[in-house]
């Protein structure tokens, strides 16, 4: 069975809901659920107030325009949680695990900070997609995040660790300073991809410039995209044989750091 929160009630300002997890919901009572406590601007309000609540179960289902809700799935464990629509900043936000499945939009920092579990988001994703918080040294740090649309700029700033795919473009800055990890944008990049990175990997499929302090390498067959792409694929992205079994131009930077990263162009033509 699936628990089901509807929304009834459109917050006026942003509403901070982290407790719209499975973590918090699966199990509860009803009442229990309508009491749970979210921020409505400044003002302390319940769940109850906005939702309403029916069924029963361990895989929730939020339905509603929840673009002016924050935080849905931050922090989840486990479980399975589904945004019927768009989703606003920071959705799954500090993910730990369980998957967490947005229909539509997701808003600004989805999955920053992520340590573990799956993002997948149907629709497009906003500014800083799995990116880092001001103050820390590093953004998402495990798990995978899945875009089927576009993302905003930043996305992976900091990235340390896990997956960040897009089947769109991602916006200027991808991977900014990021210390690790594998990000894959199969519609392209925007400018100043690798902005500052020390290590990881920064694939497209699409004519990319790579930044001046960026060096060629070579062109070969990387053997990781015969274990990533093909995941990608089981995860519903568009990947073609032939971006699995492409060749990829390597450029190696960033030259102001430790040149220990790339990116990876996938060959014309291939």
């Amino acid at each position: 069975m699936t628990l089901i929160l509807t929304l009834h009630e459109e917050p006026v300002v942003p509403l901070e809901a982290d407790v719209l997890c499975p973590d918090r919901l699966a199990g509860a009572g009803r009442a229990e659920i309508e009491a749970l406590p979210v921020w409505h601007g400044h003002e302390r309000t319940r769940v109850g107030e906005f939702f309403s609540v029916s069924g029963a179960g361990d895989d929730v289902r939020l339905e509603g325009d929840l673009s002016r809700v924050k935080f849905v799935g931050a922090g989840m464990t486990a479980g399975r949680l589904t945004v019927a629509g768009d989703v606003g900043m920071h959705a799954g936000a500090g993910m730990l695990g369980g998957a967490l499945h947005v229909e539509g939009d997701a808003g600004d920092w989805a999955g920053a900070g992520m340590r573990g579990g799956t993002l997948v988001v149907h629709g497009s994703a906003g500014r800083r997609l799995g990116g880092v918080y001001p103050g820390e040294r590093a953004g998402m740090r495990g798990g995978e995040i899945v875009v089927h649309g576009d993302a905003g700029g930043q996305a992976g700033a900091g990235l340390r660790r896990g997956l960040i795919a897009v089947a769109g473009r991602i916006g200027e800055g991808a991977g900014l300073r990021m210390l690790a990890g594998t990000i894959v944008a199969l519609g392209g990049l925007g400018p100043r991809a690798g902005a500052g990175m020390r290590r990881g990997s920064i694939v497209t499929m699409a004519p990319a410039t790579p930044l001046a302090t960026f060096v060629f390498s070579c062109t070969y067959r990387p053997p990781f995209m015969r274990l990533y792409l093909p995941r990608l694929r089981a995860l519903g992205l568009a990947v073609s044989d032939d971006q699995i079994d492409g060749r990829y131009a390597r450029w190696c930077g960033d030259g102001l750091e430790l040149r220990r990263g790339e990116i990876l162009i996938l060959e014309a033509g291939a």
